[in-house]
């Protein structure tokens, strides 16, 4: 079966700081795998967080680009309480790019948390979007 992962790619050495930060933001958080070079880098790590596998490693080589809010996670929250709870953790050290609010399609924030990974967060869009 042919699938999609979004690939994280860290390097500071925060891939796995950021991978037990973001599966203990959901009730479905998990670490699936998570091997580590002799330094102790992350060498390949799979996550699960709300239902979606996600993968990250810590980049041996510094790159003149990181991550932008061009590509960002969409979630769906269950409802308002949830998507306030996640978008209060994820701007502890992050910024606000669209600040909670009801931008008219119904409650939604734009976030970039401390590790510069980009979420966009939903309690329901209406349908059809």
């Amino acid at each position: 079966m042919t699938t999609l992962e979004p690939f994280l790619m860290f390097q500071n050495g925060e891939a796995e700081e950021a991978l037990r930060f973001y599966t203990g933001l959901f009730a479905d958080g998990e670490v699936l795998t998570l091997l580590h070079t002799p330094e102790g880098a992350v060498q390949q790590a799979v996550f699960r967080v709300a239902g979606q596998r996600v993968r990250a490693f810590d980049s041996p080589v510094r790159h003149a680009w990181d991550f932008t809010p061009g590509v960002s996670l969409f979630v769906t929250c269950d409802g308002p309480e949830e998507l306030e709870k996640l978008t209060g953790a994820l701007l502890e050290g992050g910024a606000a790019l669209m600040p909670l609010g009801d931008y008219g399609f119904g409650p939604f924030a734009f976030v970039t948390d401390r590790y510069g990974v980009s979420w966009q967060l939903s309690a329901g869009l209406p349908e059809g979007w």
